[in-house]
């Protein structure tokens, strides 16, 4: 199930949307079955949905209440999901292209779908979802920007409130599914035009049959050289001998 990015998320900062690149396209080489296996952990959108995670666990255990209510584990699953399914995706996707796509889009669907649960947490709570012309969201989205990992917010949690965790998760949901959307869309190009493992099977072995025959034709051009070249000096030597002059040619 693929889920297209909101239209009034943030835009990117310039280069983010290629800054996975290089785990796609470069790491697909002529002549080989399996994709090279890509580092997930140095996904940029990998480590901004660990931070997700473990901000959303410690905002459940501050602001929510320990029994009773099932915003909890379904919160916590939604982030786990979308960090887990990114980690699968990407180590399925070495055998199977179509099955790192599903599991992509996946983990965004359970983003989405944490997203919503912050929304519904601020507008049940009466708290204001920031809205772009704010000051401080702007602040949000430079940091968020510059920063992927959970080290980088832990030091803040324990000065923000409610209102302000929650339109962190915000904007972090927003950004971690902007990158996935064009890390989603390079994979379906190199999809496009390589296929699947099915397909890189036949490249590689049409590609090494293709190697042999020429190496084949290859030897047999140099056999027949040689063959005309010695039979040139079996005529040479033949007549040089019926002449009756010196056997060397």
């Amino acid at each position: 199930m693929s889920f297209q990015p909101c239209s009034c998320w943030p835009p990117m900062m310039e280069n983010e949307e290629t800054m996975e690149n290089e785990e796609t396209g470069k790491n697909e080489e002529t002549g080989k079955v399996l994709k090279k296996t890509v580092v997930w952990k140095d996904l940029y959108f990998y480590r901004k949905s660990d931070a997700l995670y473990r901000l959303t666990v410690e905002f459940c255990r501050r602001y929510l209440p320990a029994y009773g209510d099932r915003t909890v584990d379904q919160m916590v699953q939604a982030a786990r999901s979308g960090k887990q399914n990114i980690v699968e995706g990407s180590e399925d996707g070495q055998t199977s292209s179509e099955m790192e796509i599903k599991l992509m889009n996946v983990a965004r669907g359970s983003l989405q779908e944490l997203r919503s649960d912050y929304l519904d947490y601020l507008h049940t709570h009466q708290l204001p979802v920031w809205e772009k012309d704010n000051p401080r969201l702007q602040r949000l989205r430079d940091y968020c920007h510059r920063h992927n990992d959970y080290g980088d917010y832990e030091h803040l949690l324990a000065k923000m409130n409610d209102e302000e965790t929650a339109n962190l998760a915000l904007t972090l949901c927003h950004q971690t599914d902007r990158l996935m959307c064009a890390y989603i869309e390079r994979l379906e190009e190199t999809f496009v035009k390589e296929g699947g493992i099915k397909e890189r099977m036949y490249a590689a072995r049409t590609g090494y049959r293709r190697q042999q025959d020429a190496r084949l034709k290859a030897l047999e051009a140099e056999n027949a050289r040689l063959k005309a070249e010695n039979m040139a000096l079996r005529k040479r030597l033949e007549k040089l001998e019926s002449l009756g002059g010196p056997r060397n040619p």
